[in-house]
């Protein structure tokens, strides 16, 4: 079950803005032990919840890679979405309605200044293992570099050092949908939920790929001339965003991941950065991933120190962090005994 914390303080963000006060909806898993040391924080990525076992259920559970029984699992959901944290949706005190649009744009940092707050508030001293994947990962390396004597070890799947700019593309192009939708900017929680459809297909074409698009969504009948197979999965996965996200949450998030870099503010120089990182690292990349690509899982490898690369196949993109669960939990282990 969530719980919430509320931190009754100014926040203030990177980039000057303050917020009066944060609500930080989190969900637990298990016990903290005595000696304080079993703690596994999980980071979710875009638009996931602080529920890990239910989007990451072949990870988090009983027998599985993070156990509560063995395991103090903590997940807190990011500022800006629309899962229990303060975002889009939360009430401005000045106004005495919610921001919708008016709502600050956030930074990767921000997000990881909250998550501070909170393992604060839960008395966390030290973080066992700190896992995250695509933009969870940019929550994970910000936090190591932050809090680094907090983090004994990181565990990153499919994530990036820096937006790259076809990740700003992608987002680019997603916004443009979002703001093609003559509701956007409305004072309402269904304001852009037309344009957010068409931003999660947009979306959907670089979580997945080519190869499992066609072998999944072809349709057998040549003779059919409308209504394809490919087209209603699209609607499909754009309705089911609609009816569980909120499109202020989307648009402040994505523009969020654009202005992840881990140089900024720190000589510029990602390498030299990466570096400074002396934590044990487990990271995993995806063969078929067009949006973090394994070459670019390579060139982050390369420069942190004490970094074991695994490579999975896998035809599901940069889904497959999420889905691979087996492949991935078969990896995590062997690096723990190593």
């Amino acid at each position: 079950m969530q719980q919430s914390y509320h931190y009754n303080h100014p926040f203030s963000l990177e980039n000057g803005a303050v917020l009066p006060e944060l609500h930080i909806g989190y969900t637990t898993y298990g016990q903290l032990n005595k000696a304080g040391d079993n703690v596994v924080w999980i980071c979710h990525a875009l638009t996931a919840s602080s529920d890990a076992a239910d989007w990451w259920a072949g990870m988090v559970g009983k027998g599985m890679a993070f156990d509560p029984d063995r395991h103090f699992i903590v997940c807190a959901n990011i500022l800006g979405s629309c899962y229990g944290s303060t975002g889009p949706l939360s009430i401005d005190k000045s106004k005495g309605t919610p921001y919708y649009s008016s709502f600050p744009l956030l930074s990767i940092r921000d997000m990881v200044q909250a998550h501070i707050l909170l393992r604060q508030h839960l008395g966390i001293e030290q973080i066992h293992l700190l896992a995250g994947g695509s933009m969870g990962g940019y929550q994970a390396l910000e936090w190591a570099l932050t809090e680094p004597q907090r983090i004994d070890r990181l565990f990153l799947l499919a994530t990036s050092a820096a937006e790259s700019a076809w990740g700003i593309a992608v987002h680019t192009a997603q916004r443009i949908a979002i703001e093609a939708d003559a509701s956007f900017g409305e004072e309402s929680p269904a304001a852009g939920a037309r344009g957010m459809k068409a931003a999660r297909a947009i979306g959907m074409l670089t979580y997945r790929n080519y190869e499992l698009m066609v072998q999944q969504q072809t349709d057998p009948d040549p003779e059919k001339t409308d209504h394809f197979k490919a087209s209603s999965y699209m609607h499909y996965q754009g309705d089911k965003l609609v009816r569980r996200f909120n499109a202020y949450s989307y648009y402040v998030l994505s523009k969020a991941m654009d202005s992840h870099n881990l140089s900024r503010g720190r000589g510029g120089h990602i390498p030299s950065v990466l570096a400074g990182l002396q934590q044990p690292v487990l990271l995993i990349g995806i063969s078929s991933d067009m949006l973090c690509p394994p070459e670019e899982q390579r060139q982050l490898a390369a420069h942190l120190p004490h970094c074991r690369y695994e490579e999975i196949t896998s035809p599901y993109g940069h889904d497959g962090f999420l889905v691979e669960t087996e492949q991935i939990s078969i990896l995590f282990q062997q690096w723990l005994k190593r």
